[in-house]
């Protein structure tokens, strides 16, 4: 029973692999939860899916921050260029 429970929560996983294709940090979150899940109390389903929620949400809070350092980089570098009198019109 045990088998056929495995077998089909791997093929439901598989399965939704295509839908989870932009899942930053997924893969490392799950495996390193299922490692700790496992070890913690034979809980390794559990573990990888803890595992997996925690390092897409650090991945995306990581992309958001670069995307706010680049528009500030990008800002300032525009101010920078409009007090010396440079223009960026493009013509």
């Amino acid at each position: 029973m045990r088998q056929i429970t495995a077998s089909l929560a791997i093929a439901a996983c598989l399965a939704m692999l295509p839908a989870v294709g932009s899942a930053k940090g997924c893969l490392k979150g799950a495996a390193v939860g299922g490692v700790v899940g496992h070890v913690a109390g034979h809980h390794a389903v559990l573990g990888a899916t803890a595992g997996c929620v925690i390092e897409h949400h650090r991945e995306k809070v990581k992309d958001k921050a670069a995307r706010q350092n680049a528009q500030t980089q990008n800002t300032a570098a525009a101010n920078d260029a409009a007090h010396r009198g440079e223009r960026n019109d493009a013509k």
